[in-house]
């Protein structure tokens, strides 16, 4: 894949598709990871003197304009991360982004409104996305493709684009690519997967996958509670996929046989109602409990302290550590101490450590660690997971042509 340092970007007008889909509240930006991790492609670009049209989607519009999917809040961040004005146009390929992008001047920046208010950007009609593929080629003369949380998506500006411009990976990719290679060829062991969030189901292929790779599988947040039924253990209301039991003993017993350690929790800590995250209120029925002995007007939030103890255990003479999900409801203080201290045992261990993306790293930021400790913080979940799983991912395709 070319680079930009490959391209002759001054006077160019280079269209930078970035994942700016970060989490809004009210219109508030509250985690800007994803902003900061492509500034540097999009600051490197101005200053060789490119015109800089910056895309991405943000949230799941349905192919129309939403106020509350605006990328307009985005756009100022941006301004204020790169230091540098960032003019915004209120549509994707309409008359205020021709215009907007026509009055760029050399070493100046603009962000395009959300690109999923346009439906040919996710439609699954090979005509139709193309078509807002041309249209969008018409604002630019170079792609650079940074938007890693995307390239998982055959979508319009991922897929389809960078086949009708001279295009390049940005760094932002390139680090991402690079650090996924190191989990995937040549990995130093032992070899640490956490895996946490809600669903097995969404776990499926990684699990899958790394059941040849990994040493050890660490299992934490809700889809615990479907390891420990199919164990045989009563799991009060804990959230439970009742049709991935099978799917889940098949892991198990492949595991045994081909030497890879899953380790599951011992204790956890529950509660008879799913906590308030916005307000924080008190957790009055807060306790304690052995895994196997959750009573069955209760479920399970988060590992309990022997389980922290036996993650942090596991995680002490690791090599290389895949974090993917949190193993608690970390929003609220009462069930962030099991996700706080997987993420400490991870900065407490000599391991190259990487965290995938979404709610880890969101996790990470909430909690107050410093992210710089950690050996990478992924800008996409989903992509890191699609990537471990060994699929081909169309946007990382599209820039190898």
């Amino acid at each position: 894949m070319k680079t930009i340092e490959d391209l002759d970007v001054a006077g160019k007008r280079v269209f930078v598709r970035a994942d700016l889909n970060v989490p809004l509240s009210g219109g508030t930006i509250t985690d800007d990871g994803r902003i900061r991790a492509v500034a540097p492609t999009i600051a490197k670009l101005a200053e060789r003197g490119a015109k800089v049209v910056v895309a991405s989607h943000l949230g799941r519009p349905k192919g129309e304009p939403d106020p509350q999917f605006s990328l307009a809040p985005v756009a100022a961040r941006l301004g204020e991360i790169l230091g540098r004005p960032v003019s915004f146009a209120a549509d994707t390929v309409g008359e205020s982004a021709k215009a907007t992008v026509a009055a760029l001047a050399d070493g100046e920046v603009t962000l395009l409104e959300n690109l999923r208010f346009n439906a040919g950007e996710t439609s699954k009609d090979d005509a139709e996305r193309g078509a807002f593929a041309d249209e969008l080629a018409l604002l630019a003369d170079l792609y650079v493709g940074d938007g890693f949380g995307a390239v998982h998506r055959k979508h319009a500006s991922v897929f389809d684009l960078p086949a009708r411009l001279p295009h390049a990976v940005g760094d932002l990719i390139a680090t991402e690519v690079g650090v996924l290679k190191r989990l995937t060829e040549e990995v130093e062991r032992p070899y640490v997967v956490v895996l946490g969030g809600s669903k097995v189901s969404d776990k499926v292929g990684v699990i899958d996958n790394l059941l040849g790779k990994a040493d050890r599988i660490l299992i934490g947040g809700g889809m615990a509670y479907t390891f420990l039924y199919a164990l045989g253990n009563e799991v009060g209301i804990s959230l439970l996929q009742k049709d991935q039991v099978p799917v889940v003993l098949d892991y198990l017993k492949r595991g045994e046989e081909n030497g890879v350690e899953f380790v599951l929790p011992v204790d956890v800590a529950v509660s008879a109602k799913f906590p308030d995250t916005k307000t924080h209120a008190p957790v009055e029925d807060f306790a304690i409990v052995a895994a196997s002995e959750i009573p069955e007007d209760k479920e399970g939030l988060d590992i309990g302290p022997k389980t922290r103890e036996l993650f942090a255990a596991k995680l002490a003479d690791a090599r290389t550590v895949f974090w993917n999900g949190p193993v608690g409801v970390f929003e609220h203080p009462t069930f962030a101490e099991g996700t706080k201290a997987v993420a400490q045992a991870l900065l407490d261990s000599d391991a190259f450590t990487v965290v995938g993306g979404g709610d880890s790293a969101a996790a990470v930021r909430i909690l107050g660690f410093d992210e710089t400790e950690f050996g990478h913080i992924s800008t996409g979940g989903g992509a890191s997971l699609e990537y471990l799983e060994g699929k081909t991912l169309p946007g990382l395709a599209a820039l190898e042509g």
